[in-house]
């Protein structure tokens, strides 16, 4: 194994709660997703007293397909988990459905 490997980033991994029930149905109310975002936005890295009110990296509302969504980075888990419980929760409470995420690399500028 070359040193490289041993030190090679852990790639993010995300997951959508999307704004549909398991049946299907449009979540209410349609700014469900900003409001748990905005509940989420504390949990910042930089975050502190004199941050200024911004979505958290961690949690954040996104369109999906139409659909409203909320992309919730699993290294919530680890920095700060009763936040990822509670998203979680939220998520099972209201019968949301999630969807594992499945980032692509990003493109790699062509040498001329």
């Amino acid at each position: 194994m070359t040193d490289t490997a041993k030190h090679a980033p852990k790639p993010i991994s995300e997951f959508f709660i999307q704004g549909l029930t398991s049946d299907g149905k449009q979540f209410r109310p349609s700014d469900w997703a900003e409001r748990l975002c905005g509940a989420m936005s504390c949990f910042r890295p930089e975050g502190g007293r004199n941050a200024h009110l911004q979505y958290s990296p961690y949690v954040r509302p996104i369109l999906l397909n139409g659909v409203r969504s909320v992309v919730v980075n699993e290294a919530l888990r680890e920095i700060e988990p009763l936040a990822f419980h509670f998203v979680m929760s939220f998520a099972k409470d209201n019968d949301l459905q999630i969807i594992d995420a499945c980032l692509l690399p990003e493109p790699t500028p062509a040498k001329s």
